[in-house]
């Protein structure tokens, strides 16, 4: 028994009636276009992934426990009081 109940000699047979039916540049196109397609869906992964990364990066340069400058100003007073 193989695979599920499928023996080794069925998995032939249903091989060589799809390498009959589509041909094998047909298969061979199929199989880049395939390979082709993953490599953009990890590649995007990876992208996504780094985004979030860059955001933060390029939304303020300070650590996450000390306030910029502008902070500073704002708890000083700059702001006229009522």
């Amino acid at each position: 028994m193989g695979i599920g109940g499928i023996s080794i000699w069925q998995l032939l047979i249903i091989l060589a009636i799809v390498v009959m039916l589509f041909g094998t540049k047909r298969l061979r196109g199929l199989g880049s276009d395939l390979g082709s397609a993953i490599k953009g869906f990890r590649k995007s992964m990876q992208d996504d992934g780094d985004a979030p990364e860059k955001e933060k990066d390029e939304a303020g340069d300070t650590a996450p426990g000390q306030r910029s400058e502008q902070a500073d100003d704002a708890s000083n007073g700059s702001h006229p009081k009522p």
